[in-house]
């Protein structure tokens, strides 16, 4: 074919729509590091070598775990020496009542775009207006999150499924927070096994989730397992997310027996995916 007629049919197929109907793959693949805790409480660095090895490019850390006894210059420099980035972490709640403004500055040495509650205490979520007032106290600690160029953000649990007096009180929390200084992290097995639908929720809120964690569960919603082995349909979800490639996506396999073997297990289940 010629130049020119190979130019014209380029774009009278990208008129068309055609060139969208091409399979993408995820650009970059993440591991929370929850799904190797004990690996990483036995030796961070040679851990986080692994995941490199495996070709994981991201990685979550886990704050409330205090980086597995490593101090932030340590942890930055291991992710330097690997050619990992972090652009998350998780963290508990109360580190934004206290000591926020330095955890912040902490944020942006390793890195992170994004600061993640996991879940709340359980006392404090009780009620309807606990899950009310929760959303005040992260819109104001977001306000300030968004000054230092940080983003807060919320992860979901399955019983956020749960209805209070006849409300669920994770679409209450949703409604409260305000989508300037706030985000959300979806976690699609989490909302599996609590009832609800993942891609309800992106069709919803297609502006609000910024984060994901890909985790899958057994037909009886029951547990987690291996990505591509349960019931979750990750290629008609991902192929849905808006501007995919510039939101961090994030393997998390909670009970494993092997946890390095399931992180590569999952890394190549999603490598081979097309959406």
């Amino acid at each position: 074919m010629k130049r020119r007629a190979f130019v014209q049919t380029l774009g009278a197929a990208a008129a068309g729509g055609l060139l969208s109907r091409f399979p993408k793959k995820l650009d970059r693949i993440g591991l929370e590091l929850y799904a190797v805790r004990h690996a990483m409480a036995q030796d961070p660095e040679r851990t986080l070598a692994a995941i490199r090895a495996i070709g994981y490019t991201d990685v979550e850390l886990l704050w409330s775990f205090n980086n597995f006894n490593r101090t932030p210059a340590q942890v930055a420099a291991t992710l330097r020496n690997e050619g990992l980035r972090a652009p998350s972490a998780h963290m508990s709640a109360d580190t934004i009542f206290v000591g926020w403004e330095r955890s912040l500055a902490i944020a942006k040495q390793l890195g992170h775009e994004y600061l993640v509650v996991p879940d709340f205490e359980d006392w404090t979520k009780r009620t309807i207006d606990d899950w009310l007032e929760w959303a005040d106290k992260f819109n104001a600690a977001g306000a300030v999150a968004r000054r230092a160029g940080i983003w807060l953000a919320f992860h979901n649990e399955s019983y956020h499924q749960k209805p209070i007096d006849g409300k669920v009180p994770y679409d209450v929390f949703i409604g409260r927070l305000d989508p300037s200084v706030t985000r959300l992290q979806l976690d699609v097995g989490n909302m599996v096994m609590g009832g609800g639908d993942p891609m309800q929720y992106l069709q919803k809120y297609p502006d609000r989730f910024w984060l994901f964690h890909l985790k899958d569960t057994v037909p009886d919603r029951s547990s987690d397992t291996r990505l591509g082995t349960g019931i979750f349909d990750f290629k008609r979800f991902l192929a849905a997310v808006p501007s995919l490639s510039s939101k961090p996506c994030y393997v998390e396999d909670e009970t494993p027996s092997d946890e390095l073997g399931a992180a590569r297990s999952n890394f190549q289940y999603l490598q081979g995916l097309e959406f």
